[in-house]
């Protein structure tokens, strides 16, 4: 029986996909180590695990007021606690394509596809600008 050949894949094509692997797995690896870390007491949680089952009930309002958390990236001053660490680790997934965009587009400036180097340079201050917080509606 003759081996099924498959097509080749394209350089750009392997290299998003290498940068989207490590940065998937290094997220994935980041949520699973700070629940861990939270969970067994080693990063304690602004929230004590006992009172979680409590607040989770509550509107998003009463949550925050009643748990003291921040909105936006106020996070990030808070990621040394158990219960938001693992917020970095999916702050890593969300965030993943942004470093594959940008390991990508040499590969197109290369080849002088500026239509394409053009995309990714878009879609990464898109997604920059979304991340940014200026575009959330106060109501």
């Amino acid at each position: 029986m003759k081996p099924i050949e498959r097509p080749p894949v394209a350089e750009e094509q392997l290299r998003y996909a290498r940068v989207l692997e490590w940065g998937a797995r290094g997220g994935l690896v980041g949520i699973v180590l700070a629940f861990a870390l939270y969970v067994t007491g080693v990063l304690p949680g602004r929230v004590p695990l006992e009172d979680l089952a409590s607040v989770w009930t509550l509107p998003l309002a009463d949550y925050l007021e009643r748990t003291a958390t921040p909105v936006g990236w106020g996070w990030l001053g808070l990621a040394g606690h158990g219960d938001f660490a693992s917020l970095v680790g999916i702050a890593l997934l969300a965030t993943c394509s942004v470093p594959c965009l940008v390991a990508v587009a040499p590969i197109y400036a290369r080849r002088s596809d500026l239509l394409y180097v053009g995309l990714c340079v878009l879609q990464v201050a898109v997604l920059a600008l979304a991340a940014s917080g200026i575009l959330i509606v106060k109501h």
